[in-house]
């Protein structure tokens, strides 16, 4: 062999074994001759592993008859171009690798073996179906998926924005942006961009857009930067979706409670009238009862006027009740403040109820010589009232009440104990609100819903609060504070 033959020889070797495609020989019964380093790095054997034993041992079982096939065009002289097909490394691993082979001929002219040259297209492969995969979800999107430059021409338009816009993607793609956008938002797309191209994500911005025919659609917008291989910002995607319904769900939702106010308003309006207009006609009524009660004081018939008295305060009552909770309502339930001992309203109060029990006592337990409190003492008074009378109400033939009031560290807290049937555990977040009943057993006592709710309200306006613990069966005690006079 002359120099130039050798030269020619080291050139070919060298660039065999730095070319990053696999280049490998064969006898035709497939015993290996050469094997570069791109084989070693690809299929995992080194050149001393695989020359001399045959190909077999890159080529998965179910795929041996191909190798006889391409044996078969080889010896016909055959030359097979960009062949994929599937491989196998030394640790099983299977790889896609796209193949071109061609015949190795001796000085005659005869056909001796192969040279095969395999490139590894697993990675080409598997984006293929990655991107195919992706196109297959942006198609099949309920939202509308759109791809745009950074100057706001269009470049991607999936399926649902040709049904939400009714711009088939041919007369979409290349258009401006601004094909969709109202004009009166043009002045949002420049935005958008800014925040772009600046790398910010843009999330559920809810906006309005336009559709071929001129329909207007609510939608909420994500945009997020788009970026070539180097990380630069080329463009940006769109994802809008149709919230025109849930726009009007909203809006209908709106509407109903502006309308649900306006009743409410005009319900308070009328129950602060109609309480207004009656206290005259009770007032007048209840002082007729008490004319004919001392005129018939003798008589065994002034008992019927007495039971109309007590119908009658009842009725007072619940008017009285009416007006506060009206007063409630627009912020100017009246609260005249003093100091005062609420040791002594309280045993005015229990005494007061005394009289009218018969078999019962409500046993108050005294812890200080005085209760020293900032407040309105006739609404604590109605306060404790309501509670006490509700006591006694839902505790029929139960035993003593038990009310109790201390100074604690500043506020006076109150506790009035009954052992009566108790509140269901779901209606005690509830108990305090306006008109709420009671289920089960209470329900079958007579009230108005509306006692509890004024205690309550009063109680705040002191800067207290008021709550409740219960048990069915045994009963259910009710604690209330306000701040001691010191402190206010």
């Amino acid at each position: 062999m002359n120099m130039d033959n050798m030269e020619a020889s080291a050139r070919l070797l060298a660039i065999v074994q730095c070319s990053q495609d696999a280049i490998i020989s064969k006898k035709l019964d497939g015993t290996i001759t050469t094997w570069n380093s791109a084989a070693e790095r690809i299929f995992g054997y080194t050149a001393q592993e695989a020359i001399g034993d045959n190909i077999s041992i890159i080529i998965p079982e179910e795929l041996l008859p191909e190798e006889k096939d391409i044996i078969k065009k080889i010896k016909r002289g055959e030359i097979i171009e960009h062949y994929e097909t599937i491989r196998k490394r030394k640790d099983g691993r299977r790889i896609s690798i796209a193949l071109t082979i061609s015949p190795i001929k001796d000085e005659n002219g005869k056909t001796i073996g192969a040279s095969k040259i395999a490139r590894d297209i697993t990675g080409e492969k598997e984006s293929k179906r990655n991107e195919a995969m992706l196109a297959a979800i942006v198609d099949s999107s309920d939202d509308a998926i759109i791809s745009k430059t950074l100057d706001g021409y269009i470049t991607s338009w999936n399926f649902t924005a040709e049904k939400m816009f009714g711009y088939p993607a041919n007369e979409a793609i290349g258009k401006h942006i601004s094909i969709i956008i109202p004009p009166e938002r043009i002045g949002e797309e420049a935005i958008i961009i800014d925040n772009i191209r600046n790398g910010k994500k843009l999330d559920h911005f809810e906006t309005v857009r336009v559709a071929k025919n001129g329909r207007q659609i609510n939608i909420s917008l994500t945009v997020s930067p788009v970026k070539n291989s180097n990380g630069e910002i080329i463009g940006a995607s769109k994802v809008a979706r149709d919230i025109s319904e849930r726009a009007e769900i909203e809006r209908q939702r709106q509407l109903y409670t502006k309308r649900l106010q306006e009743l409410n308003n005009y319900k308070d309006d009328f129950m602060a009238m109609a309480s207004h207009e009656l206290k005259t006609p009770l007032t007048i009524v209840k002082s007729n009862l008490q004319i004919l009660e001392h005129l018939l004081a003798t008589d065994s018939n002034v008992k019927f006027i007495q039971l109309n008295l007590k119908q009658v305060d009842k009725l007072t009552d619940l008017v009285n009740n009416l007006l506060d909770i009206s007063k409630i309502q627009i912020g100017k339930l009246e609260i005249n403040k003093t100091v005062f001992d609420l040791d002594i309203l309280m045993k005015e109060i229990i005494d007061n109820i005394h009289q009218a029990l018969e078999g019962r006592r409500i046993y108050y337990k005294k812890r200080d010589d005085k209760l020293m409190v900032f407040a309105d003492s006739s609404r604590i008074e109605q306060v404790i009232i309501n509670v006490l009378t509700n006591a006694i109400k839902y505790s029929p033939g139960g035993p003593d009440v038990i009310v109790d009031a201390f100074d604690d560290d500043g506020k006076i807290i109150v506790s009035i104990k009954d052992g009566g049937i108790g509140i269901p555990q779901e209606d005690l977040q509830n108990i305090f609100t306006r008109f709420y009943r009671v289920r089960g057993m209470a329900s079958t006592f007579s009230g108005s819903g509306i006692g509890l709710y004024i205690s309550s309200e009063i109680v705040k306006q002191h800067g207290g609060e008021m709550w409740v613990e219960s048990t069915i069966g045994k009963g259910s005690v009710f604690y209330f504070t306000i701040p001691a006079a010191d402190e206010a």
